[in-house]
């Protein structure tokens, strides 16, 4: 399924774990409450995606471009998302224990009460990000009022 377009594609619930959709353009698709695990997603498009309360533990995003995705309630454990976009995207009371978010974008994106005990920031742009009350890669819970650190 490398490169394929499910542009708008609704697979809500699919199982896809272990799919290679390197490079695949999934703009706008729903796939809420999908099972991700462990599939390759690299360079991949899913700005505008839902993908609200699905499994993407140990998934590779490198590169990806999620805007404006919903990511909500996700389970984004060991996730590889060096380098990629994340510019306004809801990961609300999401798990990202043990994630590489290494240079990841996550300019204005909403990461209130998730979990990131573990993840690796390196050189990710934190810029007007909301932390409230999220676990940082330290163990500690941010303030609600943090917001670009962890405060």
């Amino acid at each position: 399924m490398s490169g394929a377009d499910l542009k708008g594609a609704d697979i809500s619930g699919a199982v896809l774990t272990g799919t290679n959709l390197t490079g695949a353009d999934l703009s706008r698709a729903s796939l809420n409450f999908a099972d991700l695990t462990g599939a390759t997603l690299t360079g991949a498009n899913l700005t505008l995606t839902g993908l609200g309360s699905s499994t993407l533990t140990d998934a590779d995003l490198s590169g990806a471009n999620l805007s404006s995705t919903n990511l909500r309630s996700a389970n984004l454990s060991g996730v590889n998302l060096s380098g990629a976009t994340l510019i306004k995207t809801d990961l609300r009371d999401t798990i990202l224990q043990n994630a590489d978010l290494t240079g990841a974008n996550l300019t204005g994106a909403d990461v209130g009460n998730s979990d990131l005990k573990g993840a690796n920031l390196t050189d990710a742009d934190l810029t007007g990000v909301n932390l409230g009350g999220s676990t940082w890669t330290d163990g500690r819970v941010c303030a609600l009022a943090s917001f670009g650190a962890c405060k």
